[in-house]
């Protein structure tokens, strides 16, 4: 079944990579970053707050967009070109006639279509890195950097010239040799430039690479792969115009997702934003211990008053989900000058503010109880303050859950604001992306395997 899968998807790979839509929006998604560095110039400022600075900040956010936009088209096409017409024209029927179960057919198919897209992904990618190392011409005086231009353009233009050359000579199909030739050429030349300065001299590698936006490139990779898995599922049963608007529609609603689900799954009133923490006791800065107090400064003042006594809820997100506090607890009513009172076996685990005064912007918060609150680390700057536990409508949740949310894809945001993305972060948008392609792979299976193909 592996070999029989893996020969499908051989089959399948090459046949899109021999679509000429695959080419064209390569070379026309490398056409319009040429136009994005000429025409994002805004003056957004030159202040040193992240890995892309002043315009550069939107050339990413624009080059980054365009890919988004281009490798969902390219799902729905390739996907339809390999599945869809095959139905149509009953050429399928060659395929499960022989012992080739259809489980095998829709995975075999997703695998070849995944590959290809995944080649022009890898391409437009190099090209929006090349623009982002070449920079934002904000006028006309600004120097083209001759590196770029030489490893860009000249590869692309190398690349097509050998394609044609084969075409004309050997018969080679143009769009595949040329597919073919710009991955590793763009890769290689980007790699090249990394080590060559705006003025044709050495430089380390590491000065204009980009880890941060390496990493949003390939979880964009992700949203796309997803992407892919929706239109192999709809091509089981539809045909290329309702598929790519299949493609369309879950791409538009995907990033619709939190606001017009997610925002209705947790509910909580925030109260403000940590600016600066403090422990009191440099020795128990880990919060653990039912002594333990910090000192809380929020950006602006409390938007509910904050007495003394009153519980202390916080978290990462201004959704209130996750609270780092793992527990439920009410109003302290005993006495808050008494540390002995405090941790006393009566007393439940807590976390309340022991010390606060209008406009409650300024106070202290304690881990009270003879059982400390078991908590997953002490209060941060960035943090979100609450007074109550988050509440969860579960059927939204589940609703939220079944729509494919591609915002967790985007970190644009998180680039630009100079929020270091984690490698755990990767790792979990990871398990979401594979989580999504097995289910829309399934749901295929399941729309394909009563399907007349006869």
């Amino acid at each position: 079944m592996i070999l029989q899968t893996f020969t499908i998807a051989r089959t399948t790979f090459i046949e899109a990579a021999r679509q000429p839509v695959l080419l064209l929006m390569v070379l026309a998604s490398g056409l319009l970053q040429i136009f994005n560095t000429w025409s994002t110039g805004f003056a957004m400022g030159q202040e040193e707050t992240s890995e892309v600075v002043g315009d550069n900040k939107l050339l990413l956010d624009i080059g980054l967009a365009t890919i988004f936009v281009f490798g969902a088209l390219l799902a729905g096409f390739l996907a339809t070109a390999v599945m869809s017409r095959e139905i149509e024209n009953k050429t399928v029927l060659t395929i499960i006639s022989k012992p080739v179960s259809r489980p095998v057919l829709v995975v075999g198919k997703y695998l070849g279509v995944s590959v290809a897209i995944l080649a022009a992904m890898v391409v437009m990618l190099t090209f929006l890195l090349f623009a982002i190392r070449h920079g934002v011409m904000s006028t006309a005086s600004d120097e083209v950097d001759g590196p770029v231009l030489l490893f860009a353009v000249g590869g692309v233009g190398v690349s097509l010239l050998l394609a044609a050359w084969t075409n004309y000579f050997y018969g080679w199909n143009f769009s595949q040799t040329a597919m073919a030739l710009l991955v590793p050429v763009c890769v290689v030349g980007y790699i090249c430039l990394l080590f060559i300065s705006k003025k044709w001299g050495f430089q380390p590698l590491y000065t204009d690479f980009k880890p941060q936006i390496m990493m949003a490139c390939t979880c964009l990779v992700m949203a796309v792969m997803v992407l892919a898995a929706v239109a192999v599922a709809a091509s089981t049963r539809l045909g290329q115009v309702m598929t790519i608007v299949i493609c369309f529609g879950v791409f538009v609603l995907s990033l619709f997702s939190n606001n017009l689900i997610g925002k209705r799954v947790f509910s909580n009133t925030l109260i403000g934003a940590i600016a600066a923490v403090q422990p009191d006791d440099p020795e128990k800065s880990d919060f653990r211990s039912a002594d333990s107090i910090y000192s809380i400064v929020l950006e602006n003042a409390a938007r509910k008053p904050m007495p003394p006594g009153t519980p202390f809820y916080y978290g990462p997100s201004p959704s209130g989900y996750p609270l780092i506090g793992l527990g439920t607890y009410t109003p302290y009513k005993g006495d808050l000058t008494s540390s002995g009172e405090m941790s006393s076996p009566g007393v439940g685990p807590a976390i309340i503010v022991t010390e606060s005064q209008p406009p409650y912007r300024v106070f202290k918060v304690r881990n009270i109880g003879a059982t400390p609150i078991d908590i997953l680390r002490p209060p941060e700057s960035g943090d979100y303050v609450f007074v109550q536990p988050t509440r969860v409508n579960h059927v939204a949740w589940a609703a939220w859950g079944a729509v494919p949310n591609l915002q967790y894809y985007w970190l644009l945001d998180a680039i630009s604001q100079n929020r270091p993305v984690s490698f755990s972060y990767f790792a979990t948008a990871l398990l979401y992306a594979l989580a999504q392609i097995g289910a829309f792979l399934s749901l295929g299976v399941i729309l394909f395997q009563r399907r007349d193909v006869g």
